[in-house]
């Protein structure tokens, strides 16, 4: 009895501790000594905003050249389709293109203007049709 009175008492004390800390403020940069308003903004940004358009740049070029490329991509039958391709957005049913019926686990993708139709199991292409 006196065994389990001793565990009920260092559950219990171990208990209260972790509460208590847990509800302690996590606002650990702050003195508390000043108001919010004085601690907040002390920096200066020293940002240009030239480096911001720069790097808008840099990033509106890279993703005009990614489309490109895409745009660009060959297909052929064998080949793995690219998982970026396998989303809903470039699935299409069959019959509202006047495409062949697939088979069982075989999905049709539209992709820059060329029907795919892919084996959902291994991903493999079977057959592009261009129109």
């Amino acid at each position: 009895m006196k065994k389990i009175l001793t565990i009920l008492a260092i559950s219990f004390s171990a208990l209260m501790a972790n509460s208590v800390t847990t509800a302690a403020p996590h606002d650990n940069d702050r003195n508390w000594d000043q108001p919010r308003h004085q601690s907040e903004n002390k920096g200066r940004d020293f940002r240009d905003n030239d480096d911001d358009e720069r790097m808008q740049d840099k990033r509106r070029v890279r993703e005009e050249r990614g489309v490109k490329r895409l745009q660009q991509h060959k297909w052929q039958t064998g080949y793995v389709m690219p998982q970026h391709y396998r989303g809903n957005g470039y699935k299409v049913d069959y019959k509202e293109h006047d495409l062949p019926k697939p088979s069982r686990n075989q999905q049709w993708y539209k992709i820059n203007n060329d029907y795919i139709l892919v084996d959902t199991d291994s991903n493999n292409i079977l057959r592009i049709q261009g129109f």
